[in-house]
């Protein structure tokens, strides 16, 4: 299969430099008065990193607004990829510093959630299907072959998916949370918004971090840091590294065979070294290469309600073929049981299927014995950024490669039943290998009146999904006895004993229900639990190591640019041209037989 896409975009904004209800500055305080070299396009200590001289003087007229007024909102930011006051930007913006991070309790991106007003993160399964939304909008689901419409970069580099980014941080500047389209800044889709992280670059003093945090269910983290120059005004270096070990909070009532006891903890370490080398006052280069490592129980979850619900009144028709009926009035009866909780329970299933009551705080759960939400994760690369400053222009180049490879084992069903997994035996991973390029041109002309900038982007990704995901030991019993419910909640039409779970007064109702079709349907029952002269039914069957692959390559030319009209009125105008072409393919080895036997039955 090829996609192929074309996008074209445009913005205009006029923006009026009054006072700011757009943009949120969230713990500014704290936050960095000026960027960090290599990133921020500003001088910094007398080193030029990517800076015209309009830049550097808005830079600094930025930080001196800061310390003659005391205004916590004009802390510099270079959403605008440009060195600017918050409350100048025009962009719906929240800037979050270290010491905000920090104070929250957050070390990743996910912590942003109580820092950035309209930001949600959250993971569906495992980390690495984790998804942002921005004003409500985001990429959701676990399809791994889709790019998330809010788009994550730390330090220029693009990541390409949101669980990439989901690792400890280390040491940063700050986090600039753009909410809105921002391809004409950044060159990548991203329709719903913008993860902007910038980390602590190398500095030209000695100075050094370290800090020990304890808390509850037994968590370690250390933190360390140290940065200095190895040639004095010439080249510096940055080292952080980052080791985090917490329980889960997630009690398993089950564990046995290997099952682990706890579920949702964290082990992990993560280390991140940097060069900044500056050989000329015109030319720097940083350079940084980082490794993460995860080996976490993850995603475990709770049941939050048990209560089956009907309409006790009347339907209005619906629109087929999709609805039979609408509840229209939202009439709604809580039932005393649930058929499908009564079904599981007669299964063996334990808590949290023990009570009828919601409880969203319980924290425990029941794992299938020898099914396990363990998962190691890897994510490593590399970058290089040089930044020229041409004079009239400044060129900035930022060359990435990355390698990122999740495991997805885990216990899909979240009950001690065995109905769905994927099992930890190397055949449940993603893995991507991605490549990107930017080069951008900007600078100012007609004494500051305009900044211009045009850039380009490039990237190259390969995915590859391994999957495992298999119906379990009990699913084809779970599935007759549903079945049988659907058609009435009469216990007594249910023996999960029989084949297709059918009592002796359940197979006569329902064969006399269904009419001439009865024996198809008592028959297409029996093929799904299995038994003598039946077959092994959908039971221990599904994919086996089937691969799926998919290639992504992506070019795209923007261009954005302020026209300061007045020093209270500017307009800002750009532009964007992107190709995108996707190939993908697969190989499936799936060993579940009876499905298209069911098909074939049923079709008539």
């Amino acid at each position: 299969m090829r996609m192929i896409a074309y996008l074209l975009s445009a913005a205009a904004t006029t923006t009026l430099v009054t006072p700011v209800f757009a943009q949120q500055a969230t713990s500014t305080v704290e936050a960095q008065t000026t960027p960090s070299q290599g990133t921020a396009n500003a001088s910094v200590d007398g080193q030029t990193n990517a800076a015209t001289d309009a830049d550097t003087t808005r830079a600094a007229s930025a930080a001196s607004a800061v310390s003659e007024t005391g205004n916590s909102s004009d802390i510099v930011i270079t959403a605008t990829r440009r060195s600017e006051r918050l409350s100048n930007v025009p962009i719906a913006v929240s800037a979050v510093g270290q010491a905000a991070l920090q104070n929250s309790g957050g070390s990743d991106i996910r912590s942003l959630n109580q820092l950035a007003p309209s930001l949600l993160i959250s993971s569906t399964g495992n980390e690495s299907n984790a998804s942002a939304r921005i004003r409500g909008i985001g990429t959701v689901g676990d399809n791994p072959g889709l790019e998330s419409s809010v788009a994550v970069f730390i330090d220029g580099v693009y990541r390409s998916r949101t669980g990439v980014g989901l690792n400890e941080l280390g040491e940063i500047d700050r986090v600039e949370v753009l909410r809105g389209p921002q391809g004409t800044l950044f060159g990548r889709n991203a329709s719903a918004g913008l993860i902007n992280i910038i980390t602590r670059s190398p500095e030209f003093d000695w100075h050094g971090n370290a800090e020990a945090t304890y808390g509850n269910y037994d968590q370690k983290r250390i933190a360390a840091g140290i940065t200095g120059p190895l040639i004095a005004e010439k080249l510096a270096f940055r080292v952080d590294g980052v080791y985090v070990k917490r329980d889960g909070f997630y009690k398993n009532v089950t564990a046995a065979n290997g099952t682990e006891s706890r579920i949702n903890d964290r082990d992990r370490y993560f280390v991140r070294g940097q060069l900044l080398f500056n050989p000329t006052s015109q030319l720097s280069f940083r350079v940084i290469g980082d490794y993460s490592h995860r080996k976490e129980s993850c995603c475990g979850a709770v049941y939050y309600s048990q209560v089956e619900t009907t309409d006790p009144t009347a339907n209005t028709a619906g629109v087929a073929p999709f609805f039979g009926t609408v509840n229209a009035d939202g009439a709604v009866t809580n039932n005393a049981s649930n058929r499908i909780v009564d079904i599981l329970r007669r299964q063996g299933a334990v808590f949290p299927l023990a009570g009828n009551k919601a409880d969203p705080f319980s924290r425990q759960v029941a794992v299938t014995p020898g099914q396990t939400y363990r998962n190691t994760t890897k994510d490593y690369g590399g970058s290089v950024q040089a930044d020229w400053d041409l004079g009239g222009a400044t060129f900035t180049s930022i060359t990435a490669y990355r390698e990122y490879k999740s495991g997805n084992a885990s216990d899909i069903d979240y009950t001690n039943i065995d109905l769905t997994h994927r099992a930890d035996d190397g055949n449940a991973y993603r893995q991507f290998h991605t490549f990107t390029q930017e080069a951008r041109l900007q600078g100012s002309l007609f004494n500051d009146k305009l900044d211009w900038l045009v850039g380009g982007f490039y990237s190259k990704e390969n995915l590859k999904l391994v999957d495992n995901a298999v119906f379990g030991s009990q699913y084809g019993q779970f599935a007759a006895c549903r079945l049988v419910a659907t058609v009435s909640p009469n216990v007594a039409l249910q023996n999960q004993n029989n084949p297709g779970c059918m009592s002796a007064i359940g197979r006569a109702t329902i064969t006399g229900a269904f009419g001439a079709a009865g024996g198809l349907i008592t028959s297409a029952l029996d093929r799904l639990t299995g038994g003598p002269g039946l077959g092994g039914g959908v039971n221990n069957v599904g994919d086996s190591g089937s691969i799926y692959r998919q290639k992504s390559e992506n070019y795209a030319f923007f261009t954005h640019n302020i026209l300061h009209l007045t020093d209270k009125l500017s307009l800002t105008g750009g532009l964007r041209y992107t190709h995108e072409t996707k190939k993908f393919n697969a190989k499936f080895n799936n060993n579940n037989s009876v499905c298209p036997i069911q098909q074939a039955a049923l079709a008539p």
